[in-house]
């Protein structure tokens, strides 16, 4: 089927459409927000590396809550879907703030996968303390480095990205971690 030019306004999709790339990976727009060239762009790098593994960190989160075993079952199953809907929230909140600064945010997941610091797990299902465990090591490799962006962002005078990892990627990820660690700690469940 041919869309006819002579009759503009159809209720045929246009399907199968290509366009040209309007602005790169690792390109900034200038847009008035009072910051430099250079901190923008740190930023943007900063936070797209924050945003893979953010995104990784999710996927670990729901891996896990649909792979969880044995007593404490329901309660991590809960637990671990919580974190990872927050985790999503962050997800969002990272590639918005990337886009104020005038970058683009890593969407692909093939891009997030070459982006990302966070280790990939095993395919099957692991015992619930290496599952916790392989959790915490993503929270602290977020958190590393959400430490170092934030201080750099604000040197470089880029209060929205300091704040962003502040006051969200770090308070939740260490809400998160504390809570996981917890867990870990061998105490008996029916007797003391």
């Amino acid at each position: 089927m041919t869309i006819s030019t002579a009759h503009p306004h159809s209720s045929q999709p246009l399907l199968h459409q290509k366009g040209r790339v309007i602005q790169e990976f690792a390109t900034l727009k200038q847009f008035p927000l009072g910051l430099s060239h250079d901190a923008r762009m740190y930023s943007c790098q900063q936070l797209n590396k924050t945003l893979a593994d953010t995104r990784i960190l999710h996927d670990l989160y729901k891996k896990s809550h649909w792979a969880v075993r044995g007593a404490t079952f329901h309660q991590l199953h809960l637990l671990l879907d919580k974190h990872a809907e927050d985790q999503l929230a962050l997800v969002d909140t990272l590639a918005e703030r990337v886009h104020t600064l005038g970058g683009v945010a890593v969407g692909d997941p093939r891009h997030v996968a070459e982006l990302t610091s966070v280790p990939r797990p095993p395919d099957g299902v692991e015992e619930v303390p290496a599952m916790l465990s392989r959790l915490l090591e993503a929270h602290e490799t977020i958190l590393v480095e959400a430490h170092r962006s934030a201080a750099r962002a604000n040197e470089l005078g880029d209060d929205g990205t300091n704040d962003l990892l502040v006051s969200q990627v770090i308070r939740t990820g260490e809400l998160q971690a504390w809570f996981l660690a917890e867990h870990l700690v061998d105490t008996p469940l029916v007797r003391a």
